[in-house]
């Protein structure tokens, strides 16, 4: 099986900018605003002036700084920022709204894989069974879902699923509030466990597993222990000609290397090839690929 070592750079955003990293870290736009959030490798200087990173929205504070953790909204500089408000990549709209564990809803660097996710879709020009897992508020399953996917999205927890429902309303001007996704609260090995059981199959998986999670009923979740066995039985729900498998992960940190090795191990059987890198984002001060998480795509050939 080949492997590439590739970097996976979002390139087309409009609602969203990387505005500059430095000193633990990164200045960011969410459409109409602007936030500071803590991006521990940053261990250079910033670019851009004290004044532009003071002239900012709001700043999520880390509990590591010695400071209460969590958000801080600065109200003088540009008024009050809203609970949530609407963004898009590409055609596809979704919710943006600051959430205590730092991020806003979406991961930015992810727009690639939504990118690969719509082409080989579309490629395919045929029916295709698509399953997202940790599917967190759907973006992804939106994408997967406007190329013509059938769509099954789950994750454990209540509010990112309900998330993952308004973001699918959110989508009327493309029909996709019309089209039927599953959208399902529930544990994720649980949940793949009972598809093998009932006999379904998927050509497309994603995954994007935490370090630690509790299911709906208080299954617990543990990537170094957990993630061979999540792997495994995502193999045997995977059809008979299979397009992709996606892994991501900000919990791995060591290498890239790690998660195609583990999809390497996993998928050796099938007729594909394994890439790995990292997701980034160009950085607008000084034109840097910023790395921002580890991932590994297994494509069929």
């Amino acid at each position: 099986m080949k492997k590439e070592i590739q970097i996976f750079c979002a390139k087309d955003w409009v609602d969203y900018e990387l505005l500059d990293t430095g000193e633990g870290e990164k200045l960011e736009r969410f459409g109409p605003y602007t936030f500071v959030r803590p991006y521990e490798d940053a261990v250079w200087k910033k670019t851009l002036s004290n004044k532009t990173w003071e002239n900012i929205n709001g700043k999520f504070w880390s509990s590591k700084t010695g400071a209460k953790g969590g958000w801080k909204m600065i109200e003088k500089n540009k008024g009050n920022v809203l609970s949530k408000w609407e963004m898009s990549y590409k055609d596809i709209k979704f919710i943006a709204s600051p959430t205590p564990f730092r991020h806003l809803g979406f991961f930015p660097e992810q727009a690639h894989h939504w990118d690969f996710i719509e082409e080989k879709i579309k490629e395919a020009k045929r029916p295709v069974k698509f399953l997202n897992l940790f599917g967190y508020t759907g973006v992804a399953s939106l994408f997967a879902l406007s190329a013509g996917a059938e769509v099954t999205h789950i994750d454990a927890s209540k509010s990112s699923i309900e998330w993952a429902k308004e973001n699918q309303k959110l989508n009327s001007h493309l029909g996709l509030d019309k089209l039927p996704m599953r959208i399902i609260c529930d544990d994720v090995m649980k949940f793949i466990e009972r598809e093998e059981k009932r006999g379904n199959k998927y050509d497309c998986v994603i995954m994007d597993p935490p370090k630690f999670g509790r299911g709906p009923k208080g299954e617990t979740w543990k990537i170094e222990k957990d993630l061979p066995k999540l792997l495994s039985q995502v193999r045997k729900i995977l059809s008979d000609k299979p397009l992709f498998v996606i892994l991501n992960s900000y919990a791995i940190e060591a290498s890239s290397l790690s998660l195609g090795y583990a999809l390497e191990d996993v998928f050796s059987s099938l007729e594909g090839s394994v890439s790995s890198g990292e997701l980034c984002l160009l950085e607008k001060s000084k034109n840097r690929t910023i790395p921002l998480s580890n991932t590994a795509i297994w494509s069929a050939n």
